[in-house]
């Protein structure tokens, strides 16, 4: 957050360093001995001193912390902050299917079969039925050979990506894709290239160039984009990879629930073969109401993973509650496609009507996703705030997480949202700006 001048930062700065460190010559004014000894502490992480500049920054501007609220209810189109109701504009439960009684009761009954946790890797404790169950039914939700779960939907891209590829490939990635990639592509080894947002001329040109240099090219973009609420052009991606002989992997953490007729996803959405597609990569805590992430794909891609990935093999499988509840809300979601279609209302209505009220939502198309682009971190963090104080729940995306100029407050729209909820919270929005 850029609130302070230059000065005033390194002022700020000298005097953390100046409290902590105290005095650095020691008795007998030695000083390695004290400056090596500084290095082990966690408040002399350049992090850290970040954290408290920005802290203080927000306290003379008069800034409260707009994160890490707490919740006191099960959060959906509604929640509780402080004692106070509002309306919620800050969870993924796209389709509201966290606490419906089917889900609750499915994850009682894997609790009562199996217990809380399998306690071990599942290549070390054996097999729940409830583990193969999910994922028989994620592979043919993409048409797929098959799918591996994971705990983490950020570990499930980490590992895959950086289990699959090494130094001598070549991973290409849109420039608004998930932190998981960039970390799964860093682990791998590969060489790392952007090209910018939907560009695909930009993706073609970078990989004429390189192509011939590397030996496997993974190409990586998002269905839906958390941030700015838009799509990318599947049949274009999928034309370039074949061109190039390139693999192509499609995170759909935001797509699934949301984007076709059925919430099948991106495929779906665009009328696309899924078995044009690679990696088709998800997540469980968004409209499966659920935990962790999957990989869906061909025999030998799992078969890989399953036996080799360190994110997969090193680590605790699936706790047999949140297979059971990701199990059920799939079946909601294959049963009720009434309630995406609700969904895709509400997140059309509220895009045209924050147009009609002149606020700028860059290029959300209008699903679940749609930002409020305010152009200031204070701008976004003061008005997130004041929000809050008149019942609505929403968070602000600031700087360095965006652009300073982009920094925004964004709108996560719910199934359970009705229209009255969606004009009070633009109302109200219109009036702050």
């Amino acid at each position: 957050m850029k609130m302070l001048t230059r000065d005033k930062k390194n002022a700020l700065i000298e005097r953390f360093r100046s409290s902590k460190a105290g005095d650095q010559t020691g008795g007998n004014g030695a000083k390695p001995r004290k400056r090596h000894a500084a290095r082990a502490r966690f408040e002399d992480f350049e992090a850290y001193e970040r954290i408290q500049i920005q802290r203080q920054a927000s306290k003379r501007l008069g800034i409260g912390n707009p994160f890490f609220r707490e919740h006191e209810v099960r959060a959906g189109g509604t929640s509780r902050i402080d004692g106070v109701d509002c309306v919620n504009f800050s969870n993924y439960d796209y389709l509201g299917l966290n606490g419906d009684p089917r889900v609750t009761a499915a994850a009682e009954q894997a609790i009562a079969d199996y217990g809380t946790s399998v306690s071990a890797s599942r290549i070390v404790s054996g097999e729940r039925p409830i583990h193969r169950e999910l994922e028989r039914a994620i592979a043919d939700l993409y048409q797929a050979d098959d799918a591996l779960t994971f705990v983490s939907g950020h570990a499930t891209n980490v590992a895959t990506i950086g289990h699959l590829f090494g130094p001598r490939d070549l991973v290409v990635h849109d420039a608004l894709i998930h932190n998981s990639a960039l970390v799964g592509a860093e682990l791998s080894g590969a060489k790392r290239r952007m090209f910018p947002h939907n560009d695909w001329e930009a993706l073609d040109r970078l990989l004429s160039e390189q192509r011939h240099q590397v030996d496997r090219v993974l190409i990586v973009i998002e269905g839906l984009y958390s941030m700015d609420g838009d799509t990318p052009d599947m049949a274009r991606a999928i034309e370039i990879k074949k061109r190039h002989g390139a693999f192509l992997m499609v995170d759909e953490a935001h797509a699934l629930g949301v984007l076709g007729d059925r919430g099948r996803g991106t495929w779906e959405a665009q009328g696309i073969d899924p078995a044009e597609v690679d990696i088709w990569m998800g997540t469980m805590s968004k409209t499966l109401s659920s935990c962790g992430g999957y990989i869906a794909g061909s025999t030998a891609l799992i078969e890989m993973l399953r036996y080799g990935a360190p994110g997969f093999v090193y680590s605790v499988g699936l706790a047999p509650p949140l297979a059971a509840a990701a199990l059920a809300s799939l079946a909601i979601l294959r049963d009720e496609p009434e309630r995406v279609a609700r969904l895709q209302t509400n997140g059309r209505h509220f895009l045209d009507a924050a147009k009609a009220r002149g606020i700028n939502t860059g290029d959300s198309e209008g699903y679940c996703v749609t930002p409020a682009i305010l152009g200031s971190s204070i701008k976004a963090a003061n008005c997130s705030n004041a929000m809050l104080e008149q019942g609505i729940n929403v968070q602000p995306i600031i700087y360095p997480a965006v652009e300073e100029r982009a920094a925004r407050l964004r709108f996560f729209i719910s199934a359970e949202h009705t229209k009255e909820q969606i004009d009070m919270a633009l109302d109200r929005l219109q009036a702050w700006l």
